[in-house]
């Protein structure tokens, strides 16, 4: 087995996993099939209507000691119908189930937005008896999003929160579907790629003229800025990215930050942050400005010092006198993976051979296996496309099943080009009723970076915190929790790629891959200070813009981007557009954007009771139990103290910023 090729080895793998899937069945129903689009549009009509009837008896039920339990029992049937066809828009092969799926995701959020402004409901909920405190909370958030939507404006200003939240999906969408379709592709000699790993671009597709066609997705994009030794060629592949939405989502954007801000008006208030962080952990936008400051003046001195390093690494490298010597955009990930394979001898790609991606996977499923005491097993199910995996979530103590768990490796064209988890069916207890979460990565199939193993863990949080969840109601479950907290439970879980305990368990489901030399590990773990200052400076960068965007004015996207990169260490290079691809602002994280350092500030408090053995089993049991398992039947800082046995406070966050 040692000399086995990785090809081989792969099918070792799957043919194991094939025999031990004919064992076991799917714990809730097996994911959708559509042949064609006309399929899509006949089911998508069908959803409706009798999502429709559904509404009607809930309007005209008694509001009595069972209506919480029916509210609940609607949006269980509404997720199961609408998740699997929205979903399929970011992932389906062929464009005409895309495009027929983004058609109906549409029309379900025309009839949620309706929903969400029902007075019957709201007043029905207002009244309803709750039974203790899961189901107080249940109300509370619940009154909350009928509040946020616009059910207690009067007509004309509700109906007009109800055009404005429609249109806001919509434009969502097509700012989505303009990425995902772009199809933008990058063209290059074999001496421009100089450096970049063969496995990248040996068997990519050739233009007429012989030159490599290179896409802008993850696996081609990142070794190419990190490794291509040509200045020209990391140019023109980060330009192509930079401009990837276009200068019509560029339109997009602003007519996105105009409506939220005119819905902000609706409500009462002089901007969308204070709108969008009223039920938030941050509460308003002064708090979240204060934390971004906070993290500014802890990272701005360390800015300075990364860029200095980074230009006399480019001073050497070419030779040139180093007050001569600018470092450009596209020379950062290039020449600080130089210092970092100089200073620390780690270079990301040499960790490839040690993760296959399908080793990866199963052992970041057996480290979670061994931490929160949950067993994987792989099925036999037809889903959206053939490599597509389906793993069934257990209970390792009772075998009882959780959920069910889909990942998506590669990359392929139309598909969704970064990596996120879809909540597609969300557990209650009280109906007995399993989760379904989907994993989409993109990963290089000749191996990962050991940064790609961590996003790779990141994701697979996301979907841990939905497969654990134990709520009694559809609507407290997984990742239902303030979405300033979201991001922690996955956050948390990156830091075990560095624990060299943690990463011996790939001999566990991988004996013949060889392990990662311990002395890499160690390397690898002082190289990843370099230049953290930096990193934590593009996300104040990234956060800053967003709160700017949806502040008490709307500047011109463009024109503020540019303003504000401007005034970072590297400046705005003219003529990019990055927020014309910047999705998360045109969706669920439009004035959320802080969330992600917020929440880092939690996950790197919840990491301190794992600081003697990340594996340590005993305290992985009590983080599932008092923070996965409850979902949203808490509000996020009563889980959180729940599991410490304190408040939480961002002293480890603040300390790890210190240490470079």
């Amino acid at each position: 087995m040692k000399n086995m090729s990785r090809a081989a080895l792969a099918l070792v793998a799957v043919a194991a996993s094939l025999a031990q899937a004919s064992e076991t069945k799917l714990p809730s129903p097996a994911f959708p099939q559509f042949k064609n689009a006309a399929a899509v549009k006949a089911a998508c009509d069908g959803g409706l209507k009798s999502a429709a009837g559904k509404l009607k008896t809930l309007e005209a039920r008694a509001v009595d000691a069972g209506w919480l339990a029916a509210y609940d029992d609607f949006y269980a049937f509404v997720e199961d119908t609408q998740n699997p066809i929205d979903f399929l828009q970011y992932v389906a092969p062929q464009k005409a189930l895309r495009d027929a799926a983004q058609a109906c995701a549409l029309r379900w959020a025309d009839f949620l937005s309706g929903v969400n402004q029902n007075e019957k409901l709201y007043k029905a909920l207002s009244a309803a008896p709750a039974a203790d405190a899961i189901d107080q909370e249940l109300v509370r958030v619940a009154k909350g999003s009928f509040e946020d939507s616009g059910v207690a404006l009067p007509p004309d200003r509700r109906a007009r929160a109800k055009q404005i939240v429609d249109r806001l999906t919509e434009l969502d969408q097509q700012f989505n579907k303009t990425i995902r379709d772009a199809g933008v592709k990058v063209l290059f000699t074999e001496a421009e790629l100089k450096g970049v790993p063969e496995g990248v671009w040996k068997k990519a597709k050739r233009a007429a003229d012989g030159r490599i066609e290179l896409g802008v997705d993850y696996p081609s994009y990142v070794p190419v800025l990190q490794s291509a030794e040509s200045g020209a060629a990391r140019e023109r592949m980060w330009r192509a990215k930079q401009n990837e939405g276009g200068e019509g989502n560029l339109k997009l954007l602003a007519e996105i930050a105009k409506l939220r801000h005119e819905y902000a008006g609706l409500q009462g208030f002089g901007n969308y942050v204070d709108v969008a962080l009223r039920r938030k952990m941050a509460r308003d936008g002064a708090s979240a400005s204060k934390f971004l400051a906070d993290v500014k003046a802890a990272v701005a001195d360390g800015e300075l010092s990364d860029l200095a390093v980074v230009r006399g690494a480019k001073a050497k490298h070419l030779g040139t006198p180093i007050e001569q010597t600018k470092v450009e955009r596209w020379d950062w990930n290039f020449y600080s993976e130089l210092v970092r394979r100089e200073r620390y001898s780690v270079d990301q790609n040499a960790f490839k051979p040690y993760f296959p991606p399908q080793q990866s996977l199963q052992f970041s499923l057996r480290l979670v296996e061994k931490l929160m005491g949950v067993k994987y097993t792989p099925v036999k199910t037809t889903l959206w496309h053939p490599q597509a995996q389906a793993y069934v979530v257990s209970d390792a103590a009772s075998g009882k099943a959780l959920g069910q768990l889909y990942v998506d490796l590669y990359p392929r064209e139309g598909k969704y080009n970064h990596a996120a988890v879809w909540p597609l069916r969300s557990s209650s207890t009280r109906l007995d009723r399993t989760s379904t979460t989907a994993l989409v990565v993109n990963f290089d199939r000749e191996g990962l970076t050991l940064d790609e193993l961590e996003t790779l863990l990141h994701e697979l949080g996301h979907s841990v915190h939905g497969n654990l969840s134990q709520t009694r109601n559809v609507l407290q479950a997984g990742t239902s929790t303030m979405h300033d907290f979201v991001e922690a439970p996955s956050q948390m879980l990156e830091d075990w790629v560095y624990d060299k305990k943690v990463l011996k368990l790939m001999q566990e489901v991988c004996p013949s891959c060889k392990p990662v030399p311990d002395a890499m590990v160690d390397q690898a773990i002082k190289a990843r200070k370099f230049a953290k200052a930096s990193q934590f400076g593009r996300q104040h960068l990234y956060a800053s813009y967003d709160l700017a965007l949806h502040g008490a004015d709307t500047p011109e996207p463009m024109a503020l981007w540019a303003k504000l990169e401007g005034a970072t260490p590297l400046g705005y290079e003219k003529g990019t557009m990055f927020p014309a691809g910047f999705a998360h602002l045109s969706g669920g994280y439009g004035a959320g954007y802080y969330g992600y350092l917020w929440s880092l500030v939690v996950a790197m408090d919840l990491r301190t009771p794992f600081k003697a053995d990340k594996l340590d089993a005993t305290v992985g049991a009590r983080y599932r139990a008092m923070v996965l398992s409850q979902g949203s039947q808490k509000p996020a800082p009563a889980l959180v103290k729940d599991f410490l046995g304190r408040e939480s406070n961002a002293k480890a966050f603040f300390n790890d910023l210190a240490d470079r």
